[in-house]
């Protein structure tokens, strides 16, 4: 059933977002009730539980591409090695976060205001992120070509802004991830990742260009790929 393995894939998400900031926060500090690290756990279990019930109502095939699995035979080898280092950055930088807070302390922690602020970021990251999900039933984790699935272009809601929205709601996700749980140093690793943002986009383009109509004259229409006015 759908709603279960979406259930199921987002528990297993959870718990390894939560195992790369609980047990740093743990091993740093000889303390493992690090309250911010909890809030940030449970808030984004909740808000992930309700935004996979809604998915698997109002948008199944969009679920049901996110659900597929994270490496495929059509899936070409610079797409694999460009996804490693995507995932090995976004580790990098939420492990980073409990060792800058417990151990180095580089910049100090941020203000109770910029936490809160912090807070309201990373929700509207996900929240672009989820809107480029919803709106794309072809968003798969991977890059291959769709074309014997009937793959069509989107052009429509985020992908209005840039044409790459899901990568552009992760940078102040993890932005926002950062103020909340008090790190103003792992902000720099946001470098890191889009580095590796970049790499995976012009992979996944040349896939695009090659198999999915319409796609060379969508990139005319909409010139940014990541950053609005300026990439």
């Amino acid at each position: 059933m759908l709603i279960i393995r979406g259930i199921l894939g987002g528990i297993f998400q959870l718990a390894i977002i939560g195992s790369m900031l609980i047990v740093p926060a743990g091993l740093a500090s000889g303390e493992w009730g690090w309250s911010r690290g909890w809030q940030f756990v449970v808030c984004y279990g909740f808000v992930m539980l309700a935004v996979i019930i809604a998915m698997a109502v109002f948008a199944p095939n969009s679920l049901e591409a996110r659900l597929k699995p994270p490496a495929s035979h059509k899936q070409p080898f610079k797409d694999k090695i460009a996804t490693f280092f995507v995932l090995f950055a976004i580790a990098l930088y939420f492990v980073f976060i409990p060792l800058d807070v417990f151990l180095w302390q580089v910049f100090g922690a941020p203000s109770q205001v910029i936490s809160v602020l912090g807070v309201i970021l990373c929700a509207t990251g996900y929240a672009f992120i989820t809107w480029a999900i919803f709106t794309n039933s072809f968003a798969i984790p991977i890059v291959e070509d769709q074309s014997d699935q009937g793959q069509i272009l989107i052009d429509t809601g985020p992908y209005a802004f840039v044409r790459h929205p899901m990568y552009l709601g992760i940078l102040p996700f993890l932005a926002g991830a950062s103020l909340w749980l008090q790190s103003w140093a792992s902000l720099l690793l946001l470098g890191i990742v889009i580095l590796t943002l970049i790499g995976r986009i012009r992979i996944e383009e040349r896939t695009l260009l090659d198999t999915l109509d319409g796609y060379p004259e969508f990139c005319e229409r909409r010139p940014y790929r990541l950053l609005p006015f300026v990439w």
